[in-house]
């Protein structure tokens, strides 16, 4: 199985900035360490081309941002400061869910060590997302590989507004989202499928909705690619998430995401999404459990 990473490419951050960066660059030296058997090849994201992301994108916004002309309120929502470093890291984080995308329709399934970025919508960011990953991933495997109905499986604890809103009205794209009831996204959108949990959701709860949310998912898109959001931050001990699911909770998660794909025989790509546990490890143990669900 393929893995992309992007890592290398870090940006600076304030300090006290919330974000954990490195998170990224610990999943991924924790993959460099599983023994060859696994048969996991990790290679560097490329970058997303300017034709890719106006695939999805307005010109405006993808030009503004990699030209560093976006005004400030436009940065704030995104929640960094601009760089040229923050740009290279973009474009790769999001060439890797697309490279995923094209590795998965030739091997199964692959893996973005980073992305997700479901908060952008098409013609601004927010919330840590500047262009939005899976949704031009969608774009690519239609237009490249001739694939008619996408479904995008958003386990991250936030709605993927950002999604939502770019395919409402697109009978091609499906979209659903389980999360947490939470301040945040503040403009919610309207997925295809929509399950909203209560503050403080453990396990049985967020693991009855996912199935049901699942099955009927799939029945109503009846998808030939599926790409995969999954979210450290539904996470019990997660800054942000104010659900309260364990660590198994979550592996059995992924257990039935994955589960629920290879049932209907279709490839699919997965990506990290969110996660901002107050201890870095928690979040990166998540993610490690994650791209282990995918060699099942």
């Amino acid at each position: 199985m393929r893995v992309f990473y992007s890592d290398p490419f870090e940006f600076p951050l304030p300090k006290g900035h919330v974000f954990p960066a490195d998170k990224y660059r610990l999943v991924r030296e924790r993959i460099e360490r599983w023994p060859a058997a696994t048969g996991v090849e990790l290679v560097l994201a490329p970058r997303a081309t300017r034709d890719e992301l106006l695939l999805v994108h307005d010109a405006e916004h993808v030009d503004a941002f990699v030209a560093g002309r976006l005004d400030a309120g436009h940065m704030a929502r995104i929640g960094f400061p601009w760089s040229s470093e923050l740009v290279e890291r973009t474009l790769r984080s999001c060439g890797g869910t697309l490279a995923a995308a094209r590795a998965a329709l030739r091997d199964g399934a692959s893996l973005q060590l980073a992305g997700g970025t479901h908060h952008a919508r098409r013609d601004r960011g927010a919330g840590y997302c500047v262009f939005n990953d899976c949704a031009i991933a969608a774009r690519v495997v239609q237009h490249e590989a001739g694939i008619e109905r996408v479904l995008i499986v958003d386990t991250d604890v936030h709605q993927g507004d950002g999604s939502a809103a770019i395919f409402a009205g697109d009978d091609r794209v499906f979209t659903f989202s389980i999360h947490g009831e939470q301040p945040f996204p503040a403009e919610k959108a309207t997925s295809d499928l929509d399950v909203v949990l209560p503050s403080g959701a453990g396990d049985d709860e967020y693991l009855q909705r996912l199935r049901d949310g699942l099955a009927e998912a799939f029945e109503r898109s009846r998808p030939q690619f599926v790409c995969w959001i999954s979210g450290a931050d539904p996470f019990a001990g997660d800054r942000f998430g104010r659900l309260k699911v364990s660590k198994a909770g979550l592996a059995e998660r992924d257990r039935l995401v994955v589960a629920a794909v290879r049932a209907h025989g279709v490839p699919f790509a997965a990506t990290m999404g969110g996660g901002y546990a107050r201890e870095v490890a928690d979040t990166v143990d998540v993610y490690e459990a994650t791209a282990r669900a995918l060699l099942s």
